[in-house]
């Protein structure tokens, strides 16, 4: 059955579920991206775990303030539509590894939270009755929270937070360890991918060091299962981890995050770079200057800025996903759903 996305590229479809995807998102444009999770009650940008080296026990009681009384999903996917975008793309969970769905590996979720609702199926719902493609995006490759994700020692400097004595939560001994983990993502990727539908793709942050490591970071393994169960389904994993992505996402501007940021071996990078270039390109931009989550001391950018955007990205062959992110309560802020109605009035 052709996803409701799909449906002008049926004929597509028929022949090639991955082909037909990719035509539609060379055609898409324009995307939403939402941040949204715990650090929206903290109002201060996604990574405030790590910068602020909130514990993990402290950090966790957040989950006891989660109501996201204010998250409508019909209402996000009409700003959508109203603003002219053909997809969404939210944080179904972010580095600090709180999850937005129903899942079975982890009670640091919505659902267990006093919201007691899975965020990502309402999303999934109202985009599939508006026909917007939906991504789900997911942190597989950093986890402030997981007892076997690996140290800062033997990963990078932002595996963890620079507590001033190791969390007791940590557990990571020996590179035996990390598997725990890999079963952990590669469990919830599979919860993903057969509880919400046909999805456009899913979008993997970020890019980190060792992926010159499959034995330890097996990353064929997690697009095998994508493909397997999701034939339709575009994978991204920012600017590229291996090569086999079906697209690049670079941050604010075209060329961004290249291998020399990205603490790669340059060989390696570069390959999955110059790979990946070749095929379509998407930049991600945020209403808030510097941040993804939402800052509540942060600025907005309004509807002259994003059109420069929408012209960088258009005149790189590529699509713009701007980021909007909603405050504590869920709700998208006055200033970011203003400029959005006023852009689609321009296109």
């Amino acid at each position: 059955m052709v996803p409701d996305f799909l449906k002008g590229h049926r004929e597509k479809f028929k022949d090639s579920p991955r082909k037909a995807t990719m035509a539609w998102f060379r055609e898409a444009g324009f995307g939403l991206f939402l941040h949204f999770g715990l650090y929206s009650l903290l109002g201060r940008g996604e990574w405030a775990m790590f910068k602020e080296r909130i514990p993990v026990s402290e950090y966790a009681e957040l989950k006891a303030d989660f109501r996201a009384e204010r998250f409508d999903a019909e209402s996000i996917a009409d700003l959508a539509l109203e603003a002219g975008m053909s997809y969404v793309n939210i944080t179904a969970r972010h580095h600090d590894s709180f999850c937005l769905f129903e899942t079975e590996q982890t009670d640091f979720n919505s659902v267990d939270a006093p919201c007691g609702r899975d965020l990502i199926g309402e999303v999934a719902r109202a985009c599939r009755e508006r026909r917007l493609g939906l991504f789900l995006y997911y942190s597989y490759a950093l986890d402030w929270r997981h007892p076997y994700f690996m140290s800062r020692e033997v990963c990078c400097d932002v595996a963890r937070p620079h507590y001033p004595s190791p969390d007791p939560t940590y557990l990571y001994r020996e590179e035996g360890d990390f598997r725990h983990y890999l079963d952990f993502v590669h469990s919830q990727l599979r919860e993903l991918l057969t509880s919400y539908g046909p999805l456009a793709g899913i979008w993997l942050d970020p890019i980190m060091p060792y992926y010159n490591r499959p034995d330890m970071f097996p990353i064929d393994e997690a697009y095998s299962l994508i493909r397997s169960l999701q034939p339709q389904a575009l994978i991204c994993f920012k600017q590229g981890a291996n090569g086999n992505e079906d697209f690049t996402s670079c941050e604010r501007r075209a060329g961004s995050l290249a291998h020399k940021l990205s603490g790669m071996p340059a060989e390696v990078a570069r390959g999955a770079w110059e790979a990946n270039m070749a095929k379509q390109r998407e930049i991600c931009d945020t209403m808030q200057p510097g941040s993804w989550g939402y800052d509540e001391s942060g600025k907005h950018r309004g509807p002259g800025q994003i059109r420069e955007m929408l012209d960088h990205a258009a005149g790189e062959n590529g699509n713009l996903l701007l980021n909007v992110g909603p405050m504590g309560d869920g709700s998208i802020p006055a200033e970011d759903r203003t400029t959005l109605r006023l852009l689609g009035d321009k296109r």
